[in-house]
């Protein structure tokens, strides 16, 4: 059920973030045209896509950290014997989990500043917790990803037996 909740999610996220980029695309394509064939710029162009650039890497790394395609620097890691490697990969969830709870603190309680005082971008007049909110946003869904991952590696599992033994693979990441 909350895999189906999560797939769906990241989905979602994937198609937004999509038609975002397809949207930055044309708006720079027609700053350039309007600069260079027009002698006049659109001047608020560079601030949006900044920020929906920023919106793009945070809200992308939701999806990436969902379906574990992250880049990863292991070939020391799957030398070590299974149980090993997986209570490296379980810290390594702790950590990141962590982190990006901290992140999440921080960013909302920045986010929530922005919008109290009403602050807005110089030229395109976005206001600021948009993309302040989007690192906030995507820290926060690491964390429950990162969570859920942290608690199905350690969660104790059923034997063919009916024993329940704690659930120890390399896989769980």
């Amino acid at each position: 059920m909350i895999d189906r909740i999560f797939d769906r999610t990241a989905r979602a996220i994937e198609l937004v973030l999509a038609v975002a980029f397809m949207l930055v695309v044309a708006l720079n394509f027609s700053n350039v045209i309007a600069r260079y064939i027009f002698g006049r710029s659109i001047l608020w162009a560079d601030e949006v896509q900044i920020f929906t650039m920023i919106a793009i890497t945070f809200l992308g790394a939701v999806v990436v950290s969902w379906r574990k395609q992250h880049l990863r620097m292991d070939v020391l890691a799957n030398l070590l014997p299974g149980p090993v490697q997986t209570v490296l990969k379980i810290l390594e969830l702790a950590l990141l989990l962590v982190l990006c709870a901290f992140v999440f603190v921080q960013s909302q309680d920045y986010t929530m500043r922005m919008f109290d005082i009403g602050r807005t971008s110089d030229t395109a007049g976005v206001p600021m917790w948009i993309p302040h909110g989007s690192l906030a946003l995507g820290f926060g869904m690491i964390a429950l990803v990162s969570l859920l991952q942290a608690w199905r590696a350690v969660r104790p599992v059923r034997d063919s037996g009916g024993e329940q033994r704690p659930k120890i693979s390399p896989e769980t990441n």
